[in-house]
């Protein structure tokens, strides 16, 4: 399931305004619990609008390896057939994750309370991913790992796993806000006996309790001492669900934030889900001076959705209040390129989750930055950056922007390269495909890019 192993330099340049309306892929988080939560239902589960991209099909792969139904329809419809919990075959072949971290954390606790073996192979880059937050819990529900360390002691893929059959429920209090760890446990609670519990101190995105109850499961959350207690009462027979997807906010986010910096831009970008735990970004980005305009707000499949019409804006720099971090972990790269064409100075900490994505986006993001010619300050749990006041940057010149096989870095810089002089070179778009694989052709329907 990996991308291409040869690389697809590019340069982007500054171009037209983005104008007129798009439509992003399916949310990808959506997309993943889709197919999971479908395969471990009794029946067909249909799924409309799922994102195709390559860690969403190395999610359908694992579940098919694993004895559920997995097929596409002529129309886009996806049909899950499920095996009921407890249902799990032993996959027969390692399964390959590719890039995503999601996939593997998830499907680790779908069989860490199924009575099989399976092992875990991912790219080079996720293969440098530390999976011992996850480890550590299901381990305590009775799973067993042989994982393999890297050069600092952290366990990682390639990675052998026996569930456990009965597991053992637990209550666990997450040492570090994790919506991936939290899903994964509570993924493992299914199909163990009696009430597992996980305490989050900061809450997370909430696609897996939403998308759990709405399957059917008997899951509750209760606030104890200002921290949410999400409990699931284990044994559970989910029921199948149709399911549409709305638009991935973290790929939204790359075209608002391109809108938003590039003279002369009004873009609608359609359907994007705003749930609370996810969007963030646009508050933030509101709080610096964007003109971000919701449009027809409705409610999808339990999850709020509008219209988002974006209008050029001139950006002032932020202090960001560590505590929206867990609600746009995923686009702080791009909210850094936001900041670098903003007047007046950003400063963003608490992040150390962004060193173990799938790089050390802190670093990469730095690094590419003042490449391009951005003035950035790498501190140890966040970035300082002075913006130019609208400025455009000045560019790429020699050699291109690596980006670590990480396909939001790749995707961050492109739109640094519409505001940028020179332009900006990055050493291989093929990541991009992990999440986002219109994302080249949308820049040119939105008019920012000549075609391809």
């Amino acid at each position: 399931m990996s991308h291409s192993t040869t690389p697809s330099p590019r340069r982007f340049t500054a171009g037209s305004p983005l104008t007129g309306r798009i439509t992003v892929p399916g949310d990808k988080s959506i997309s993943h619990r889709s197919l999971m939560f479908g395969a471990l239902a009794a029946g067909r589960t249909t799924a409309r609008g799922l994102l195709e991209g390559e860690d969403v099909m190395a999610t359908a792969a694992a579940v098919r390896a694993m004895g559920a139904g997995v097929e596409r329809r002529d129309d886009g419809t996806w049909l899950i057939d499920g095996v009921g919990v407890g249902g799990l075959l032993q996959p027969q072949t390692a399964l390959d994750m590719g890039n995503s971290g999601t996939s593997t954390r998830l499907l680790m606790g779908l069989v860490a309370s199924h009575g099989i073996t399976a092992t875990f192979t991912g790219d080079a880059s996720l293969s440098k991913r530390p999976m011992g937050r996850v480890i550590e819990p299901l381990s305590l529900m009775g799973a067993d790992f042989t994982a393999s360390p890297d050069a600092n002691g952290s366990q990682t893929l390639p990675l052998t796993m026996r569930g456990a059959h009965p597991a053992l429920p637990i209550s666990y209090r997450l040492p570090v806000a994790s919506a991936q760890v939290k899903s994964a446990i509570l993924l493992a609670g299914l199909n163990a006996p009696g009430i597992t519990t996980v305490v989050e101190p900061v809450a997370t995105r909430d696609h897996t309790e939403r998308m759990l109850t709405g399957f059917g499961a008997d899951l509750w959350v209760e606030v104890e001492n200002g921290e949410r207690a999400i409990r699931i009462r284990g044994e559970a027979e989910l029921e199948p669900q149709d399911i549409v997807v709305p638009g991935d906010p973290s790929s939204a986010a790359f075209f608002v934030a391109a809108a938003l910096l590039v003279p002369g831009s009004d873009l609608v970008v359609a359907n994007v889900g705003l749930n609370p735990t996810r969007a963030a970004l646009f508050d933030v980005l509101r709080a610096m001076g964007g003109q971000i305009e919701e449009l027809d707000r409705r409610e999808v499949g339990g999850e709020p959705v509008a219209d988002l019409r974006v209008r050029h804006s001139a950006l002032s720099g932020i202090e960001l209040d560590p505590a929206v971090a867990p609600s746009m972990i995923d686009e702080f790269p791009i909210l850094f390129v936001a900041a670098s064409q903003a007047s007046g100075t950003t400063v963003t900490t608490g992040l150390d989750e962004l060193r173990v994505k799938e790089s050390d986006r802190l670093t990469a993001m730095a690094e590419a930055l003042t490449a391009a010619g951005a003035r950035v300050e790498e501190r140890e749990d966040g970035l300082v950056i002075e913006g130019t006041g609208g400025e455009p940057l000045r560019g790429t010149i020699g050699a291109p922007i690596v980006t670590h096989l990480d396909h939001r870095i790749a995707m961050s810089m492109a739109v640094a390269g519409l505001v940028s002089r020179a332009g900006v070179e990055i050493d291989d778009t093929s990541p991009i495909a992990t999440s986002f694989p219109t994302f080249e052709s949308l820049l040119v329907e939105a008019g920012a890019c000549s075609a391809m």
